[in-house]
């Protein structure tokens, strides 16, 4: 009787679980598409959402409302939402690898590394007078991400102290600025107008041929960062529990630089560097539903980072109209204190 009844409280406490899960999704849903529409209707050219509504149902015509939500607006807010989602689920990964609440891309330096070689690529190797291409930009991201990332590993087996590896992290980051900076300071002009609103992290600019990869790239990732979660969440309890029930750590970890690496790459390559999401959305997304297991955080975690960068590109367009911040800007603002209640809530990193 103690036995069935036991089981029975359990069963109620993962039903609730699952409710709680199911809530929280649906309304970041409903908050995420309220912020699209939002994005659509506002802006220099006020549209209202039937007008929109009408626009969309259309397809894309000669008439300005239309070119102005077709070509502008629309893939500038489908990349803010896949964009956010693969940055949240990057940071989500690699404070699952480092066992660190405040390690993400932006962080430990692997954007900055990322936006290093995508400049050094830009500037020294093509030129002011050719285009970069979506997949060399891609793949320029990439292996700065991937050399960053190695690097930063290199530094863990040496430092045992995680706030020593954040610290170190920072370093890269600082260095590979620097080195991005001492660039642009000798590139001709047309190199730094590329540069300018790239580097500092933003949407605009956004196209259908680069959204269309974007889209293919973070659905690939997603699929497989779902597929990885029973092991992660295995690798969660500590490296010998994972071993216990056969997981491949080894496997498991180059998986976890992979797939983060590259969701890092597709944001740095596509929008620059965006900072604070990666640290600020996982855990929001985790104290929303009251759990860490990767199957129910995994999709909260990316509709948060989604929802996240899609409200902060609003603010950064629309806040001192005509002038347009960048968004690292406003992510920084509201992500920042998160890292800061981290910080405070655990005083000292293991």
């Amino acid at each position: 009787m103690s036995f069935m009844n036991n089981r029975g409280v359990a069963d109620s406490a993962a039903g609730r679980r699952f409710a709680r899960v199911v809530g929280v999704n649906a309304a970041l849903a409903v908050a995420l598409f309220a912020l699209i529409v939002v994005n659509l209707c506002v802006g220099s050219v006020g549209t209202s959402p039937l007008d929109v509504l009408r626009i969309l149902s259309e397809g894309s015509t000669g008439q300005t409302a239309s070119q102005v939500i077709w070509e502008i607006r629309l893939p500038r807010v489908a990349q803010a939402v896949l964009l956010g989602g693969a940055l949240s689920l990057s940071g989500f990964l690699l404070q699952t690898f480092f066992n660190n609440p405040i390690a993400d891309p932006f962080v430990l330096g692997i954007s900055s590394g990322a936006r290093l070689v995508v400049a050094l690529t830009m500037i020294v190797v093509l030129g002011a007078n050719q285009v970069m291409g979506s997949w060399m930009s891609v793949g320029a991201a990439l292996i700065g991400s991937l050399a960053t990332m190695g690097f930063v590993l290199l530094i863990a087996r040496r430092v045992r102290s995680q706030s020593m590896l954040i610290v170190a992290g920072v370093m890269v980051g600082y260095i590979c600025s620097a080195a991005t900076n001492f660039l642009i300071a000798f590139a001709d002009d047309q190199s730094i107008v590329n540069l300018q609103n790239w580097s500092q992290g933003s949407f605009s600019g956004a196209r259908w041929d680069d959204t269309a990869l974007i889209a293919i790239m973070v659905a690939a990732t997603v699929a497989a960062v779902f597929a990885l979660s029973k092991p992660l969440g295995a690798y969660q309890l500590g490296e010998p529990y994972a071993r216990s029930v056969g997981v491949n750590v080894l496997g498991l970890r180059l998986l976890i630089v992979l797939i983060s690496s590259l969701l890092s790459a597709c944001v740095v390559a596509f929008a620059g560097p965006v900072s604070f999401v990666g640290i600020a959305a996982p855990h929001l997304a985790k104290l929303a539903i009251g759990s860490s297991r990767p199957l129910f955080v995994i999709p909260t975690c990316f509709l948060a980072g989604a929802v996240f960068c899609c409200g902060c590109d609003l603010l950064a367009r629309m806040l001192f109209s005509p002038v347009e911040l960048s968004v690292s800007a406003v992510t920084a603002v509201f992500g920042a204190p998160v890292v800061i209640a981290l910080m405070l809530k655990r005083r000292s990193f293991r």
